[in-house]
């Protein structure tokens, strides 16, 4: 459905929307602006106007009745891996019998398993089967979606993930957010620095000169790379005009936290395995803490220190972490009501995790509030009451999700 040029929204139970302006942290986390019996006009994708019912009077091309229910900014998610071939249920089973992400890893599984699986797919089925994951996400109110690429190791199959992510951003409403991820280093450890110097060097001005990517993501990790070559990488980024993310501390504190303060970048993701110096750093810097509830669920790992972070003054956002290895989760509400329970967050503090912080680690400022001038994207609960967003465990908690360019009905 075709967003309309002039868009009203009325019949508004309860609006809801973070307050102030940019990221919220330390005292200010999780505070919110809660109005009643309000209205919200649009015009080409941009709010204009937040007031009470009947105060707009300049008209518009559709109409929607809110039917007096809550809504809310949609949601933000920074961190997924959209865009990949065969599935991981191998490995599912596997860990169910005990055996570790990282045996799992050594043996050929894991990551390199959904490399081999996404090596041997053409550009049309990862379109293909991306698509459903896209369209559950949307229903289960994401309008702004991260998509890493990351299960190719070589510029031909990291370009066919990203131009899978291009046709999909363009054929559908949802904003994509295009990120290049190195994920794995070769298996041969004497290839390992020519590898490095040709990413520098070949792979990554390639994926610039396409405008395939805005960002590109590091994964920091023993079995991973080091803390020297994702200097290397995001060096390299930035000088192709590039911004930076990093996967640090998921099993091993080994820097890459530390790192990602030092360079300022975006985010530094998953922190499963960080303590009190990675919390103090990001605390007293602007990188975001993105958290990841589906891992832990899924793996079983202990919960990043989110609370931590919270009382230290950290930006902290939450993701889904999507993907077939350690999280299929298709739902930043289900994350949201995850987080609630197992970093202890109120349900105000998960909203705004979702929708500023999450907006912030994507480097966007206009993203995830209602206010005139924001981006124009909303959901609209089923609920009268919005904290049905972090509460619910499953059902139809979202009624519509409004983008920019369309309105999905769940």
């Amino acid at each position: 459905m075709t967003y309309p040029a002039h868009l009203l929204v009325r019949n508004i139970g309860t609006l809801v929307s973070p307050a102030g302006a940019g990221a919220q942290r330390g005292a200010d986390f999780g505070r919110l602006d809660v109005r009643h019996d309000v209205e919200v006009a649009v015009r080409q994708g941009e709010v204009v106007h937040v007031g009470p019912a009947g105060s707009w009077r300049d008209g518009a091309d559709r109409t929607i009745d809110a039917a007096g229910r809550a809504m809310l900014p949609a949601l933000v998610d920074p961190h997924t891996h959209l865009v990949w071939g065969g599935d991981r249920l191998d490995d599912f089973e596997a860990r169910v019998r005990g055996e570790s992400y990282e045996a799992i890893l050594a043996r050929g599984g894991g990551i390199r398993h959904t490399m081999r699986e996404t090596a041997i797919r053409d550009e049309d089925e990862l379109v293909a089967t991306a698509l459903p994951r896209l369209e559950a996400m949307v229903r289960a109110g994401a309008a702004t979606i991260e998509c890493k690429s990351g299960y190719g190791g070589d510029v031909d199959v990291e370009r066919r993930q990203l131009r899978a992510v291009r046709r999909l951003a363009a054929a559908h409403r949802a904003e994509l957010v295009p990120t290049m991820l190195f994920h794995v280093p070769p298996g041969d450890a004497a290839l390992r620095a020519g590898w490095l110097e040709h990413a520098c060097r070949d792979f990554i001005p390639a994926i610039a000169a396409e405008s395939l990517a805005i960002d590109i993501d590091v994964f920091v990790e023993r079995e991973a790379f080091t803390v020297d070559e994702a200097r290397a990488l995001v060096t390299a980024a930035r000088a192709h005009g590039l911004g930076a993310h990093l996967h640090a501390d998921q099993f091993h504190a080994i820097g890459g936290v530390e790192l990602g303060v030092e360079l300022g970048v975006h985010s530094v993701d998953h922190l499963e395995a960080s303590g009190a110096a990675q919390v103090a750093a990001l605390a007293a810097s602007r990188t975001v803490a993105v958290v990841l509830p589906g891992v832990t669920l899924h793996l079983g790992l202990p919960p990043a220190p989110v609370r931590a972070l919270v009382d230290a003054g950290a930006i902290v956002a939450i993701g889904t972490d999507c993907n077939p290895g350690s999280s299929p989760l298709f739902s930043m509400q289900l994350a949201m009501a995850l987080a609630v329970r197992l970093y202890r967050l109120t349900p105000a503090e998960a909203l705004v995790a979702a929708t500023v912080n999450a907006a912030a680690a994507l480097g966007f400022s206009r993203t995830g509030r209602i206010v005139e001038g924001a981006v124009a994207q909303f959901v609209i609960l089923e609920s009268r009451d919005w904290r049905d967003v972090a509460y619910a465990l499953g059902g139809d908690v979202i009624a519509s999700t409004l983008t920019r360019t369309a309105v999905s009905d769940s």
